[in-house]
């Protein structure tokens, strides 16, 4: 008897997560250090996350209109990368370097590459980049919590001695968001309950984050005291965008790598990268940069570690 088999192109194996959905729990997860920042640092935090993600918007739905494809807008990709972005700015950065770094994430970053899916690096920290190099001094003021006024230091700044005479601020402050930095890079308990969520809804895996924290705890305890292994490893965790960067960041689908012995590599370059710029390089931070540069070793890494397919051809 003859049977006619149906044939058709893959994947054969669908699930019932979507874009929309993975971009929402992104966005729950990042609300616990958004309300976080408004409430250390006030209206100047909440109007900036307003207008990051407006502008995300509108800029997404001009370049979809102007590459006639179809509108976007409703995976809520677009959100996320200005909530991204807006939690990675100082609270009382002018109004209109915001915009400006929106219309860098989205248009020239990730529309004019493809979309979603088709960019090289990560948006918002690509823009990020773009406006500590070309506003250095707004991307480094930082304002005190609850004042209006300019902090000191952050305490990455203090820790490289940046300022003589500075004390750094008590743990328990750190911990909850009270000193001066970015808007969502502040309270490490708002971040951590953000991972919970993201991890418990399988948005994200443990490998990523937990490779790259604790390649930044090792380095920093090896060399970033007087003498071998008399460094601080503690601070470096709860201090700067160090876990901003590493849960929210460095975990993007499109730039980073396929297999998780990729990830993992990618995650300790990220480590050693962000270890090396903190204890010998001019900036303090150097969270950004590092998962930027690994962002872009990250076709390198997935052809070295991507399995050959079974049965296929040798080249010769």
């Amino acid at each position: 008897m003859e049977k006619n088999l149906l044939v058709s192109a893959s994947p054969h194996i669908r699930d019932h997560i979507t874009t929309r959905r993975i971009m929402l729990d992104v966005v729950i997860a990042l609300t616990p250090a958004a309300l976080s920042g408004i409430y250390f640092f006030g209206w100047k935090a909440a109007l900036l996350i307003a207008v990051c993600i407006v502008s995300c918007v509108v800029f997404e739905y001009i370049m979809v209109k102007i590459r006639k494809k179809p509108l976007s807008i409703g995976d809520c990709s677009a959100i996320v990368t200005g909530l991204l972005l807006a939690l990675s700015l100082p609270p009382g950065l002018p109004v209109w370097m915001a915009i400006l770094g929106c219309f860098i994430a989205i248009v020239v970053i990730k529309q004019l590459f493809g979309g979603i899916g088709y960019n090289f690096i990560n948006p918002a920290l690509g823009a990020r980049v773009f406006m500590i190099i070309s506003f250095a001094q707004a991307m480094t003021t930082w304002v005190e919590p609850g004042l209006d006024a300019v902090s000191s230091a952050t305490p990455l700044a203090i820790m490289k001695q940046a300022e003589a005479g500075a004390v750094l601020p008590d743990m328990s402050d750190m911990l909850l968001g009270n000193i001066g930095g970015c808007i969502g890079e502040t309270s490490v308990i708002a971040l951590l309950i953000g991972a919970v969520w993201l991890l418990a809804r399988t948005v994200i895996t443990w490998h990523i984050p937990v490779f790259y924290l604790g390649s930044v705890a090792l380095l920093t305890w090896m060399l970033g005291g007087e003498g071998v292994f008399n460094g601080n490893p503690l601070l470096h965790l709860v201090t700067g965008g160090l876990l901003l960067g590493a849960v929210y960041m460095a975990t993007d689908y499109t730039t980073t790598p396929m297999t998780k012995k990729g990830s993992i590599i990618f995650a300790i370059g990220c480590g050693v990268v962000t270890s090396v710029i903190r204890l010998y390089g001019a900036l303090p931070e150097g969270v950004s940069f590092a998962i930027l540069f690994m962002n872009l070793l990250v076709p390198l890494i997935d052809r070295y570690t991507i399995p050959k397919n079974f049965g296929g051809a040798i080249k010769k």
